[in-house]
């Protein structure tokens, strides 16, 4: 047989897509290692549905995967997919709209027939037109990975649950990905007639693609140009783990995190509890209120608290984030943003939390706040929450999202011996120096109380969510006592400010547009930046990691532009804190679809905006 001919491309976005039990989330995740490991850059976006198990073959159980790589930097899932692989009608309806015209759909065949057609919600045989529009490829998967498997002991059903390995197979050859890593997988994963179902599957795909007609070429993607480096594939929720654990180990003290499960947080409670090795200690609460509660009596214990949940579950937390702030408690909390308002759609992202994590709590109740932006910056941004926190001995909010939680990217594994270690100064009798112990005094600098741990003589006090009087700790009713308790606590994050970076802008520091951004749309707005300069349009971007106190030099940046545009999931949370507190025209673009933005809808806004100056 004649080897066929191998295409280079510099990058491709795959989808794939098909009901929530046919394993597109699971086919996606080895396909994304392979490519991983094949020394590609990639982004990838996890789709799922909101129903935990929606009727079989229709369009709420549409479960989807997409990945992007290139040989070059990729800062997005893409706005399209080259190639689309949909395991039933439901599937293609509900994805086929992002193809771009003349895109590679490839279907499996057995599994359009009148009835499935029905449940997806066409009214006729969609093949024709699917045949017209795209590059339509068929193939019988079902049958195919039946044949494969014959012989074996196992159910119709559980050999049918394997097909979804066929088409990682088919998809491993065409674009060239190393199956190894995944065979080995299976093999640990799997054993008997199960892991041998798999296997042949997975090689059945691989063989098919080689021999078939269909696929007169297959692809291949160079190696990325990226810093030299041992890296990994990770998700935002395990960095936030892995975040957690690093500040246990450079801070030398014990983690408690108590958490109750909520989409899409349960991940990083999950994650930690793996890792109790390390020193950290998971508390599964009943209820959110429970779980917060038990880090705040962590805190006080002398131990790092943490609690994570969702934006439902914050709102329930927020009483007692109150009195981590009145008692001022270091305590880290994480909340990893999804649609809403109320149950919402669980599984889908929106940035529509800011307002709530800066004024949820009622009075004057502030709190630093940080944003990462990135699914490898939870990493970081989770050690800056910890180090705040206890400098500032103050409650510190981590504002993730389900976009982050969920996509994935190369990581590079840190250097530990290069990463600040931020030991913990607790008071001790040695700070008595012959006088009665003062646990209300400020730091100078920081404002923040000491941090005395129960059971020390000499070291007794008391904590409560009274207004008390600020060096006895008794509690008093003094108005001017309040005001002056409210002003300090005030002061104490506006501080922060000072421990925190300055933003930096990538392009020109003035001109006529800025795109501003924080958190998970960072990526869309730096391949959007890229877009618009690639045909000579002057753009710089910013983006703010740390949403209280906002950088200092924040404001001098803005008023440098003539334009500040900023994109956000949600209503225009920032852009209406911006304008109240800098008097500046900020141009919002708000989108609360429950999906990322494209970077089309970007480039339109900034095109939109230049051509209006000219």
């Amino acid at each position: 047989m004649t080897a066929k001919t191998i295409e280079e491309r510099t990058d491709v976005s795959i989808r794939f897509c098909g009901d929530s039990g046919d394993g597109m989330q699971l086919t996606g995740s080895k396909f994304t290692d392979e490519t991983a490991l094949a020394g590609n850059d990639l982004s990838t976006f996890p789709d799922f549905p909101a129903e935990i198990r929606a009727p079989a073959g229709t369009l709420a159980g549409v479960s989807g995967f997409q990945i992007h790589f290139s040989s070059d930097r990729v800062h997005t899932p893409s706005d399209y997919p080259d190639v689309l692989v949909a395991f039933n009608p439901a599937a293609a309806k509900a994805n086929v709209g992002d193809l771009r015209p003349g895109a590679m759909l490839i279907i499996n065949s057995d599994a359009f027939n009148k009835k499935s057609y029905q449940r997806a919600g066409y009214t006729e045989d969609p093949l024709p037109e699917l045949r017209e529009r795209f590059e339509l490829v068929e193939i019988p998967v079902t049958t195919l990975n039946r044949e494969a498997l014959s012989g074996l002991d196992l159910t119709q059903r559980v050999i049918d649950r394997s097909k979804n390995f066929f088409a990682l197979g088919l998809m491993s050859w065409l674009y060239t990905r190393p199956m190894e890593s995944t065979e080995r997988w299976l093999a640990m994963k799997f054993s008997g007639d199960v892991c041998e179902a798999n296997l042949r599957t997975l090689r059945a795909g691989w063989a098919f693609g080689e021999t078939t007609e269909l696929f007169p070429v297959s692809y291949q993607v160079p190696v990325a140009k990226i810093e030299p480096g041992i890296y990994r594939n990770i998700t935002g929720n395990t960095a936030l783990a892995w975040g957690i654990i690093a500040a246990r180990v450079l801070m030398d003290r014990e983690v408690f995190l108590g958490a109750y499960p909520i989409t899409p947080a349960s991940d990083v409670l999950h994650e930690v509890a793996r890792h109790r090795n390390f020193g950290v200690k998971t508390f599964q609460a009943e209820d959110e209120m429970a779980a917060v509660s038990s880090a705040i009596g962590a805190s006080f214990a002398g131990s790092l608290g943490v609690t994570a949940s969702s934006g439902p579950g914050i709102v329930l937390k927020q009483e007692a984030l109150g009195l981590a702030i009145m008692v001022e408690l270091p305590l880290v909390v994480i909340d990893v943003q999804r649609s809403g308002p109320s149950t919402g759609s669980p599984t889908k992202t929106e940035q529509g939390d800011l307002l709530l994590a800066l004024f949820g709590r009622h009075s004057e109740s502030p709190m630093p706040v940080l944003a990462p932006s990135s699914a490898g910056d939870c990493f970081d941004m989770m050690i800056e929450a910890f180090r705040l926190a206890v400098k500032y001995m103050t409650p510190v909010m981590v504002l993730s999202d389900s976009y982050l939680a969920n996509s994935s990217e190369p990581w590079q594994i840190p250097d530990v011996s290069t990463l600040q270690r931020s030991p913990i100064k607790f008071a001790t009798q040695d700070d008595l120096d012959g006088e009665e112990f003062q646990p209300y005094k400020r730091d100078e600098e920081t404002l923040a109380r000491p941090w005395a741990i129960p059971g020390e003589a000499g070291l007794e006090h008391r904590l409560g969510g009274l207004t008390k009087a600020p060096v006895t700790g008794n509690v008093v009713y003094d108005p001017d006592n309040h005001a002056e308790m409210l002003r300090l606590r005030g002061e104490k994050i506006e501080r922060v400010v000072a421990d925190i970076p300055n933003v930096e802008v990538d392009g020109p520091n003035s001109g006529d547009l800025l795109v501003l951004g924080w958190g998970s749309t960072l990526g869309a707005i730096t391949a959007a930046t890229e877009v618009a300069r690639s045909v000579g349009l002057s753009v710089s971007r910013a983006h703010i990691r740390h949403m209280n106190p906002l950088p200092a030099n924040l404001e001098d940046v803005l008023k440098s532009f003539k334009h500040v545009l900023l994109p956000e999931l949600n209503g225009g949370q920032l852009s209406m804190i911006l304008r109240a507190k800098y008097l500046l025209d900020i141009k919002p673009l708000n989108k609360v679809a429950g999906q990322p933005f494209r970077v089309a809808e970007i480039v339109a806004e900034i095109e939109n905006i230049l051509n209006e100056d000219k």
